[in-house]
């Protein structure tokens, strides 16, 4: 392959953006288009979360756009588990989360003033349409460029067997909440956090013999909504939720061995997906495009830049999709789990994921480390 001169980005959500805005900042010299199929200011879900120490990838290698999100985040210090025996806070686990069309619009009108060209309410039928040097899939789970060739990049997909639906709700939340209620035909489990000053994003989850006992396969948007506001009734507390293509889902696990084929290469969740209950999607896609443009940046060669991305960064990325895996299989016993004690059930979501040993957890959330010590010591 020859220098780079040339860039056709698929796919205008964060990652896809995000790639567009590191090309100009580090490879000027380079013409970058971004298609997207949705016109612009539209998108699906609601917010997008991060760690509370995630976004500090972003302010080491782009200040600028790190100084134009994160004024827009709301943030909190602790996280709490509401159960029918009562609620737990867990000190020190801090997220921040702002509206994923809010970050979209930030990121287009950041691509756009570094000269990238987007366009929107446009679909690329074939991906021998696109006449570039490097072709990008940032175009999600169902991304043409993988679909182009899926055995060169190695694609292994299936579902998780839960099933969730994406709702907003018109409140705020103190913290992320995770709320675990016991019906007459089973349990359920909400995720749910604020993403601006007054609405939340709320995921609702279920097991597979849950879901289809209550009937929601049966059911519309409204239908369900209304269900799941009378089964959260208290944590709700009057609020409505919202919806968005709200439809109920099955969590679709995707990796992809290669991440590059001749001269189309993948990142986010066109080649890989991370369950919602780590919350890291969009981290990873946007680390991804940190590492394939830092690549490109170095190497004047494209086919030794796409080796160099090949060779980095997916091991990187796979120990956190790994972890999120693990967390997605926690979700699917989580009933049989609410038998436990309140803080023995924390303990255990904590550590569901193999990565939060008890000394770093004492570090993370000294109090109920303390709490959950005592409690051990008492019913030893």
């Amino acid at each position: 392959m020859s220098k780079l001169s040339t860039v056709e980005i698929l796919g205008g959500g964060p990652g896809g953006l995000y790639t567009a805005i590191l090309l100009r900042r580090l490879m000027p010299h380079v013409k970058v288009r971004v298609t997207e199929q949705n016109p612009k200011g539209a998108t699906w879900g609601f917010g997008v979360v991060f760690s509370d120490q995630a976004l500090d990838f972003l302010r080491q290698d782009d200040p600028e756009t790190h100084d134009l999100i994160v004024p827009q985040m709301e943030r909190w210090q602790n996280m709490t588990l509401n159960l029918p025996e009562g609620s737990v806070t867990l000190d020190g686990v801090g997220f921040t989360a702002v509206g994923r069309l809010r970050l979209i619009e930030t990121l287009r009108e950041r691509a756009e003033e570094l000269g990238a060209e987007l366009r929107f309410s446009h679909t690329v039928n074939s991906v021998d349409e696109l006449e570039a040097d490097l072709i990008i899939g940032a175009d999600g789970l169902n991304s043409l460029v993988r679909a182009s060739d899926p055995k060169a990049f190695g694609e292994a997909i299936d579902q998780r067997t839960n099933h969730f639906a994406w709702f907003g709700a018109d409140r705020p939340f103190d913290t992320l909440t995770q709320t675990f209620v016991s019906t007459d035909k089973g349990a359920l489990n909400a995720h749910h956090y604020r993403f601006s000053p007054d609405t939340s994003t709320f995921i609702v989850e279920c097991t597979d013999e849950v879901f289809k006992t209550y009937g929601f396969d049966a059911m519309d948007e409204d239908q369900s909504a209304k269900i799941c506001e009378e089964i959260f009734a208290d944590v709700l507390d009057g609020a409505k939720l919202i919806k968005n293509k709200s439809v109920w889902r099955q969590f679709p696990k995707l990796w992809c061995d290669t991440w590059y084929s001749g001269n189309r290469v993948l990142l986010g969740d066109s080649v890989h997906t991370a369950h919602f209950s780590i919350g890291s999607g969009t981290r990873i896609a946007m680390e991804d495009a940190i590492a394939l443009v830092q690549s490109l940046a170095s190497e004047a060669d494209i086919e030794t830049a796409l080796e160099r991305y090949q060779a980095t960064r997916p091991p990187i990325a796979k120990k956190i999709v790994d972890a999120a895996t693990t967390s997605a299989v926690w979700y699917e016993s989580f009933e049989e789990k609410m038998q436990l004690h309140p803080l023995e059930f924390a303990y255990d979501y904590l550590t569901r994921s193999g990565r939060m040993s008890d000394e770093r957890l004492a570090q993370v959330a000294p109090k109920f480390a303390a709490d959950y010590a005592a409690f051990k010591s008492v019913n030893a």
